[in-house]
């Protein structure tokens, strides 16, 4: 990015004090800017089930660099930022990513309250595994994988979610 715009590292990192405060500011303009790209089908999705299948989807799409303003891999760097020697953009990454998991679990916890998935369903695990896959894809893209690609992962984990959502009388759960 540094080398596209013409300045070095040190210089980019010096315009907003510190490389945490850059990644910092980074992670905020995502979420107020970009995060719908991601979650907006997700809350307007009349299911779960929808609502899953759309953030992984929207997931590949905007990982891949296929929705506006959303730079191949800017998801990716925000998303696996570590705490390896700063503790608080770790934590900041942390929270950032928290919020995944706050959301899937609220969604879910409503779909059991709405009779679309079994109560006897483990939500922490289904949770986890959903956020986990939707990391997966981060990593995936960040090696080049295209949407199609990502989009095929998604195929495949929601054919894990059927099963996992299934009733005692459909064969699953």
């Amino acid at each position: 990015m540094t080398h596209a715009m013409g300045i070095g590292a040190p210089s980019l990192y010096a315009a907003f004090q510190s490389k945490e405060a850059l990644y910092a500011e980074a992670l905020r303009h995502y979420a107020v800017t970009n995060e719908g790209y991601v979650w907006a089908g997700f809350h307007a999705a009349g299911t779960a089930r929808d609502a899953v299948r759309s953030f992984l989807e929207d997931s590949a799409a905007a990982l891949t660099g296929c929705v506006a303003d959303i730079p191949r891999g800017c998801m990716v760097t925000l998303s696996s930022v570590g705490s390896e020697g700063h503790a608080d953009l770790g934590e900041l990454a942390r929270s950032a990513r928290a919020v995944t998991f706050e959301r899937l679990s609220t969604r879910l916890d409503r779909a059991v309250a709405e009779g679309e998935i079994p109560t006897s369903t483990d939500l922490h695990a289904l949770a986890r595994f959903v956020q986990t896959v939707q990391n997966g894809m981060s990593i995936l893209a960040r090696d080049g994988a295209s949407r199609a690609d990502l989009e095929a992962v998604a195929d495949v984990a929601m054919a894990g979610w059927d099963v996992r959502t299934a009733g005692p009388g459909d064969g699953g759960g």
